[in-house]
């Protein structure tokens, strides 16, 4: 029989399958027999490995400092007794007066050894919403800046109030991180400000790849505004360092990876260990962190925080991983226990098993 889904009997076409192996299900197959030789020794392996692997992954995440400051209520500098988040909310008009100068005072209880990475975390800020996500023009972060063709994905925030073609387009460009964060070590001459480096902290993936600068950056965005709620253009967002601006704004780039849930950090700056005051990382002591607060997150419930973490083998502290790995160990070791009492309590020798009959009792 020819092996076709269409036979022909008869010089008829019949849907009936043909007759290989495959559509007759003739293939040898292998099918497991689950018996107690077979499944308690894997319950005991399981939870022999995952215990200690499960050990392992806590300490490497209890070996990571690291230190959480949340900022969402600092009081102003300018105005005392003011947060800044009432001042930032309140004042309707540019997006430069939307900035408040604010100062925390913390104290690091010991030394940050190694690498030492400063973040930005926000809660209750869905980055994983479907609008959200697809609001982007890949074409624009690309360099491929056309006036005309704009990603209708990129609607209400495609176009200003005048009709100008917005690059980069998008809720998620449009709602991009800008506070301002920097400390200082206040050490016993009166303070040093610990150097942050802004480059390297984007997947070099995403910079290499997926975000390109058209040619001449300035004079191709002439005929382009910047998000709405920006305070500077797109050719502006670095004015320190030219080969960080443009789409190529690695501050952009880690902002426009979205994060999967809405309680997330993402990566500010790394503490620059060339200077000698902290070529070790952070020493432990008193500092201040100051911020130009800018961003606001109070009229969705959310909160702002600055982390300092060192990483380790496994990255950053997580130890979640390490005690899931515990929890599913512990529980094969006590199943394989309980299942191995009832298998040496009731089960049944081989001679049993062959004997039965009609009139065998199922006890």
């Amino acid at each position: 029989m020819p092996d076709s889904d269409v036979v022909v009997e008869n010089n008829v076409k019949s849907k009936r399958p043909s007759g290989s192996a495959f559509k007759q299900q003739r293939l040898p197959a292998w099918q497991p027999m689950l018996t107690a030789g077979t499944v308690l020794p894997s319950f005991f392996i399981i939870g022999i490995a995952f215990i200690p692997v499960g050990i392992a992954l806590l300490l490497f995440s209890n070996s990571v400092s690291e230190h959480v400051i949340d900022y969402t209520e600092c009081n102003s500098v300018d105005q005392p007794g003011i947060k800044c988040a009432n001042i930032v909310f309140n004042n309707t008009t540019t997006a430069e007066a939307k900035t408040c100068k604010c100062r925390i005072n913390f104290t690091l209880d010991k030394d940050f050894i190694g690498d030492v990475y400063m973040y930005y975390g926000l809660t209750n800020f869905y980055q994983n919403h479907r609008r959200y996500v697809k609001s982007r023009d890949d074409d624009q972060l690309l360099g491929k800046l056309s006036e005309t063709d704009v990603s209708s994905d990129c609607d209400p925030f495609s176009k200003t109030s005048d009709g100008r073609p917005i690059a980069p387009c998008g809720a998620i460009a449009n709602s991009l991180f800008n506070d301002t964060l920097s400390i200082t070590w206040m050490d016993e001459t009166g303070g040093k400000s610990v150097p942050l480096v802004k480059t390297g902290i984007a997947w070099p993936s995403d910079k290499e790849i997926k975000f390109r600068n058209p040619d001449n950056l300035t004079e191709a965005l002439k005929k382009f505004a910047p998000p709405i709620a920006w305070s500077t253009s797109l050719d502006k967002l670095d004015l320190e360092d030219p080969n960080n601006n443009g789409f190529q704004n690695e501050d952009l780039i880690v902002w426009m990876r979205t994060a999967a849930l809405p309680n997330f950090r993402k990566l500010y700056r790394k503490i620059n260990k060339t200077e000698s005051y902290f070529a070790d990382g952070l020493h432990k002591g008193n500092y201040t962190l100051d911020i130009d607060y800018r961003y606001p997150v109070t009229a969705f419930d959310g909160r702002k925080q600055m982390i300092l973490s060192t990483t380790s083998l496994i990255g950053g502290k997580n130890p979640f991983l390490g005690i899931a790995y515990i929890v599913v160990g512990c529980v094969c070791l006590v199943l394989g226990v309980i299942l191995l009492i009832i298998h040496i309590k009731y089960a049944k020798n081989t001679t049993e098993m062959i004997n039965v009959n009609p009139r065998t009792s199922y006890t």
